[in-house]
């Protein structure tokens, strides 16, 4: 479980910052707006951020209060998702909880291109901030 603390910097890449229509649309029709952002696998390792192969899920384990420095997202829930082989408990990336285009909308709203980083800071074991640089 992470702790308070606990960082990493991320930059944001084509397929995060464009997620619904950069990927490979072979299961859905494009989706314009859709965004996420990669967690590094040494970080998901150390700082135990699972996805939903874990056996402990919820607040903490794959899923975080987040707020950014710019105000636009308040307590919203970032879930830990995906993973780099089938049955890895370790997740990949990081969404809003049910809304794959909110991160999208942060980005446009602070100007978020892949140009910059996106700097995540674990306030506590369950609470996330979250700053463009």
């Amino acid at each position: 479980m992470p702790k308070r603390g606990d960082s990493f910097i991320v930059p944001i890449g084509n397929a995060q910052h464009d997620w619904g229509t950069y990927r490979n649309p072979t299961n859905r029709p494009p989706i314009e707006g859709e965004a996420y952002f990669a967690i590094p696998k040494k970080y998901a390792i150390e700082y135990e951020i699972y996805n939903s192969n874990n056996l402990q899920v919820g607040l903490g384990y794959n899923e975080f209060y987040v707020t950014s420095s710019d105000g636009f997202l308040e307590n919203e829930i970032l879930l830990a998702q995906g993973c780099s082989r089938a049955g890895d408990p370790y997740a990949k990336n990081f969404a809003i909880k049910g809304d794959l285009k909110r991160l999208g909308e942060w980005f446009e709203y602070v100007g978020a291109t892949t140009e910059n980083s996106i700097k995540v800071v674990f306030t506590s074991p369950t609470e996330i901030l979250l700053e463009i640089i």
